[in-house]
């Protein structure tokens, strides 16, 4: 469905836009108002007497540490990124742009509250005034911020719903040139999202509710911040960057975690589309409706210049049409409430109590993300994905279905009392770690059975095995044995992995070829407790063996249509698990001189440049990291592997911040780590400077209050300055 044109751009679209006097005259004035104290950590402690003043000084700090990164959050939210990457992002950036409209977000500014718009033109100001007070450094694409754009960026999540849609079905749709590709083979992938632990006071030796915060991202995708105005805004914790409200944090009354959902939460229809003279028009019930189509130009940059493609985008009143499947337009239709997703987002983080965060949970916008809370009144809670339409049950809403019957249209959204939700738990604890919430609060869960089939398409992980493994029974929590079970360093995985292994490896004879080749290393494997540690040479084998044997089995397990690991514990012969146990071996011998290599040898922890795609050298600095992938049920979790040009195996995601946090009637306690350290300038202190704790989960005292900062000031100052 080819529909687009080729043009060429004779200037940038964004070109620099010089500062009036009188703006920078009010940035000025604003920024007396700000005073940002860096701590011996780097980490931005920011006071101002409204919010606007705060979010002003929030912005303008996380461009000083990282301007880079903040300014690419914003390319890819507006759809700008082939701008600076060229004709390979057109796609990628259509996708966001099908979504994203500057004109509509421009009239949703104008008319959002006065109090939200003050936030905006303080975020946009902020980013500003760091421009023009450091000339030195060159935007990318945007040169110059609007308050506006903070409504394409406001939810927060790593991958937004827009990111679950094919870019090569899109482009096979709008461009008709490469064919849509081969589903490649089920292997399990690193696994995404994050661990939230939440404890009663019932369960705790002080008495008091705790809260782990343990986003896995990519690393370096937050900062760590503090935020404190005059208005009741006193909040810690990790803002993405380019955002103005922490994400994942507390305040001295409330802390909140997110956790990746297994929701479903987006739904495509199948559209029967017709032509009539040069109109599409697509089947609903007994009518035919007008195909709606708009024209989006992309622009990128080339070699001699700036060019753009335009694509006409056509839309039903279900949503775009994004693919094309058996002889039908594929439409798609997913959350899109910017100036809610915005007020929730920020709104959360004043929130004083449970009642008045589930009153922020009433907007229904934080779309892709399942809720961990605790407060200082001792409450503990459970939300699920907090956007939920309501629909059908007789159609299977895991595939698309049938636009043409308007009884597939959604008919609002589930209440918070119709979603899966655990409050005070009797069991004294819950969790979430991106698995289904039928075991979020052990015997005090909520029932499959209660809801509808489409409320969570996820099942139990291996962390979650885990996270049961360390709560239950346990009554005498404190902010380090809380630590500790987040560090605790058992490998459920193995569990399945291991005695399908040692089971068929004794029905062998004793003389067995493949068996005695590896006859060390089982014995090993038999006597290892299925424990991480830098020291371990256990681990290593065991890890390159489930890797191996994963990937001998893929395509066998995608024609079962099951994932690898699921095939590699039920299914996978006798030979097919020693193949891969002496492959294994072979491997660990051959890079590293020895299958016996300590796994802290292998596993590495590395940050040599500011580059978001970072690169790794084996010849330069590392840190041993003990624990590993999420995929063997590592509650923290190192998400790495062999980079271009390496053996060693560096991690590039999973644990990223990690915080504990004790709520006391009057006081909040936390401890926390952020991965290598705030500031994205090699030349920094900061750079990589929590590396060391990050690798040993050495969580350091968070500085919440002014007295707790006494002493470890190592710079105050005013925006500007």
């Amino acid at each position: 469905m080819k529909r687009l044109a080729l043009v060429f751009v004779v200037c940038a679209a964004n070109a620099a836009a010089q500062a009036t006097p009188s703006e920078i005259a009010g940035w000025e004035q604003r920024a007396q108002k700000v005073t940002i104290v860096r701590d011996d950590w780097g980490i931005p402690h920011i006071y101002g007497k409204t919010d606007a003043d705060v979010v002003f000084g929030l912005l303008y700090a996380q461009a000083e540490d990282d301007f880079n990164r903040v300014e690419m959050n914003y390319i890819n939210a507006l759809g700008r990124l082939a701008e600076t990457e060229g004709e390979r992002a057109v796609y990628r950036d259509l996708r966001m742009k099908i979504f994203i409209h500057p004109d509509s977000l421009k009239a949703k500014y104008a008319s959002s509250p006065e109090w939200l718009k003050a936030l905006m033109d303080a975020f946009a100001d902020g980013l500003n005034f760091y421009l023009h007070k450091n000339p030195q450094v060159t935007p990318k694409v945007i040169k110059r911020f609007e308050p506006w754009m903070a409504l394409a960026f406001s939810e927060g999540s790593i991958g937004g719903d827009i990111e679950r849609i094919s870019i090569p079905n899109l482009r096979a749709f709008y461009d008709s040139a490469p064919p849509v590709p081969v589903p490649a083979p089920m292997r399990e992938l690193e696994p995404g999202g994050s661990n939230g632990i939440a404890i009663a006071p019932s369960n705790t030796a002080e008495r008091r509710a705790l809260l782990l915060i343990n986003p896995h991202t990519s690393f370096f995708f937050r900062a760590e911040v503090q935020v404190v105005s005059e208005e009741g805004l006193n909040a810690y914790g990790a803002v993405t960057w380019g955002q103005f409200f922490v994400y994942q944090g507390f305040n001295e009354k409330t802390g909140w975690m997110h956790t990746s959902s297994g929701v479903d939460n987006i739904d495509e229809w199948l559209e029967t589309v017709v032509k009539k003279g040069d109109a599409f028009y697509y089947r609903y019930g007994a009518e035919e409706r007008p195909v709606a189509s708009t024209s989006i130009t992309v622009p990128f940059k080339t070699d001699t210049g700036m060019a753009a493609k335009t694509f006409t985008v056509y839309r039903t009143h279900h949503g775009p049409i994004v693919r094309a499947l058996d002889g039908k337009w594929v439409s798609v239709r997913l959350m899109e409430e910017p100036v809610k997703a915005l007020t929730q987002s920020y709104s959360r983080t004043k929130a004083t109590d449970y009642k008045s965060f589930r009153e922020t949970m009433e907007l229904h916008t934080n779309s892709s993300n399942n809720t961990i809370f605790a407060d200082a009144s001792g409450n503990i809670a459970y939300f699920h994905a907090n956007f939920i339409p309501r629909r059908d049950t007789q159609f299977t809403w895991t595939r698309p279905v049938d636009g043409s019957n308007p009884a597939t249209d959604w008919r609002g959204v589930h209440s918070l009392d119709e979603e899966p939700h655990v409050f005070n738990p009797a069991s004294g604890w819950l969790y979430n770690t991106n698995n289904s919430p039928w075991s979020a609060a052990g015997p005090s869960s909520p029932r499959k059975s209660a809801y509808p089939a489409y409320v969570e398409n996820g099942t139990e992980n291996a962390r979650g095995l885990h996270a049961i493994r360390v709560l239950r029974d346990k009554k005498d929590f404190t902010i380090t044995s809380l630590r500790d079970a987040a560090y605790d360093s058992y490998l459920t995985a193995f569990e399945q992995l291991l005695p399908p292994l040692f089971s068929d490896v004794d029905r062998l004879p004793a003389a067995h070829a493949q068996r005695a080749k590896v006859a060390e290393q089982l014995r090993i494997l038999r006597e290892w407790n299925m424990r991480w540690s830098a020291s371990s040479v256990a681990t290593s084998l065991a890890v390159f063996w489930a890797d191996e044997l994963e990937r001998s089995v893929a395509r066998a397990a995608t024609r079962e249509r099951i994932s690898s690991m699921e095939y590699a514990i039920r299914r996978a012969t006798a030979a097919e698990r020693l193949r891969a146990l002496a492959a294994a071996s072979d491997t660990l011998a051959s890079n590293f001189g020895s299958w016996k290599t300590p796994w802290g040898e292998i596993n590495r922890f590395q940050r040599l440049t500011a580059d978001i795609v970072h690169p790794f050298s084996d010849n330069a600095p590392s840190i041993p990291v003990g624990f590993t992938s999420a995929r063997w049920g590592s509650l923290a979790s190192f998400g790495a592997s062999p980079k271009p040009g390496t053996k060693k195996w560096y991690g590039t995601s999973g644990n990223s911040f990690v915080a504990v946090v004790e709520f006391g009637p009057d006081s909040v306690h936390a401890v926390a780590v952020t991965a290598g350290g705030l500031s994205g300038n090699p030349a920094s202190r900061h750079f990589n400077d929590q590396a060391a704790r990050y690798a040993t989960g050495d969580l350091r005292t968070v500085y919440f209050y002014p007295s707790q900062l006494d002493g470890h000031v190592e710079r105050r100052y005013h925006p500007g300055q």
